[in-house]
């Protein structure tokens, strides 16, 4: 796989190729943001063989985030020295002008792409209304250099990017429609998405189906499991086609796993970078989500 270029994107399916990590939020003991922290363990991702930190999305624990925490983590991660080229920073609110607001920010920011949900606490929601919650944004923004990265989750935000959607989506803005995120966790959705949109990035949401997601035609993944577990996957993501490949997504396979078995795999990371690190406040997580 090709990272992202520190030159800037040229093509979607190459400028957002390769593993990226949703990045865990530190907080201190009163639950405040540790952004010090947060910088130098996004540092320690590309390290480990990120290709790119998809900052602020669920992962991040970012609806327990206020629209300035969100701001400065970003501002931290470049601050700690993450090129900005190497970051795609989740902007979606409940919110259209906080939507917006973040949205601009990450421009200004000079971030890869945007990260841009669906419509998540109305439900009932159907095609127009989803269209309208994401053109809306890219409009107001009025930018022509944004990227958006489509995030489907449904299992969080209640509604799918369909296919008619996303084809609408990108007949009305073009190439600012750069991919999508598929958080859906059912394979068959992420192929349907590289089958049907071959000209963009198309990342799984999980490294479970990897070597069947990049024989799809995928462009890579982005998965929470890479901010314990990064290096393991970058070796499949980089071999995926070699002896012992069918080996190596198995195991990666069962190590997510088995993080997701007894408690929220949020909760798991934090609990497990706690024992690495040494640092108990690792462990924390904002309400409503119990460590």
């Amino acid at each position: 796989m090709t990272p992202a270029s520190d030159d800037g994107p040229v093509d979607p399916r190459s400028a957002l190729a390769g593993l990226w990590a949703p990045v865990l939020t530190p907080f201190r003991d009163d639950l405040s943001v540790d952004f010090e922290r947060f910088g130098g363990f996004c540092r320690e991702l590309l390290d480990e063989g990120c290709h790119g930190l998809a900052l602020l999305g669920t992962t991040s624990e970012t609806p327990s985030l206020t629209i300035d925490e969100r701001r400065r983590l970003l501002e931290a991660a470049l601050a700690a020295g993450v090129p900005a080229s190497r970051i795609t920073c989740g902007t979606g609110a409940c919110a259209l002008p906080d939507a917006v607001e973040l949205t601009r920010h990450a421009m200004q920011c000079g971030c890869l792409a945007t990260m841009l949900l669906p419509p998540f606490y109305f439900k009932g929601i159907g095609d127009e209304g989803c269209f309208r919650s994401i053109a809306e944004v890219i409009e107001r923004t009025g930018d022509d250099r944004l990227r958006v990265v489509l995030y489907n989750i449904p299992a969080l935000s209640g509604v799918t990017f369909t296919p008619t959607v996303v084809q609408r989506l990108i007949s009305a803005f073009g190439s600012i429609i750069a991919g999508i995120k598929d958080s859906s966790g059912d394979p068959m959705s992420t192929l349907r998405f590289t089958k049907a949109f071959k000209k963009l990035a198309i990342l799984a949401g999980t490294e479970g189906y990897l070597c069947a997601a990049l024989r799809a035609g995928a462009s890579g993944c982005v998965t929470a499991t890479a901010n314990v577990r990064a290096r393991a996957i970058r070796a499949l993501l980089d071999d995926w086609q070699g002896a012992g490949a069918r080996e190596r997504q198995a195991e990666v396979t069962e190590y997510r796993a088995s993080l997701e078995r007894e408690v929220d795999i949020i909760v798991a990371m934090k609990r497990l970078l706690a024992e690495r690190t040494g640092h108990a406040a690792w462990a924390l997580v904002r309400p409503p989500l119990i460590g």
